[in-house]
């Protein structure tokens, strides 16, 4: 990231914080979207980043600083966003259905299916981290920079993240298995008939 263009931005240069959001917005997005598997959110998200990253601007004390400052931001953003949400929409449990032989194609379906909704049983905490380091490739000391928090919180929240994402899966399969052997009809035993 340019400092020359974040200095810039500080002073109110308009163009310059433009060139700021085109080099950083749609990666701030991405982190979002990641987070909060929704688009709706994840955009309101990324523009009260942007609106309080502008307001905010003249406060910041290391241009260089600047990406991460705005991850901070954005990890915020995403909280209020995760809350507002859980308020707003209906919890809904899923069932699963009995499964039926399937193509191996569709098998994979039903695997990413499974691992989006242990990805959604995550807290954010969890999601945001899993999402730096899976989906954006980022190492832990830079999530650690990014986020605020020691290296060893980040390893510790991805540990614990993906041993509940193991967990949901495990469940989501035995439940699927349990359903699948319900609805198996059994085959009635007939007796021979003793002379």
């Amino acid at each position: 990231m340019d400092s020359s263009l974040v200095i810039r931005a500080q002073q109110g240069d308009r163009g310059a914080f433009a060139d700021l959001v085109d080099a950083i917005g749609g990666r701030l997005h991405a982190i979002a979207f990641s987070v909060l598997r929704d688009r709706e959110l994840a955009r309101d998200a990324t523009q009260q980043t942007l609106l309080t990253a502008w307001q905010e601007l003249p406060r910041l004390r290391d241009a260089d600083r600047f990406e991460a400052w705005t991850c901070r931001i954005l990890v915020n953003h995403c909280h209020r966003e995760g809350r507002k949400a859980s308020r707003w929409l209906p919890s809904m449990s899923e069932k699963p259905t009995a499964e039926p032989a399937i193509p191996d194609e569709t098998a994979t379906v039903i695997a990413r299916d499974r691992i989006e909704r242990a990805f959604r049983g995550l807290n954010l905490d969890q999601r945001l981290v899993v999402a730096l380091y899976y989906y954006l490739d980022l190492p832990p000391a830079v999530i650690a920079d990014q986020l605020g928090v020691p290296v060893g919180t980040v390893h510790s929240r991805i540990h614990r993240a993906l041993h509940l994402m193991h967990a949901a899966i495990d469940a989501d399969e035995r439940e699927a298995a349990d359903a699948v052997a319900q609805t198996t009809p059994t085959m009635p035993v007939r007796q021979e008939a003793t002379r």
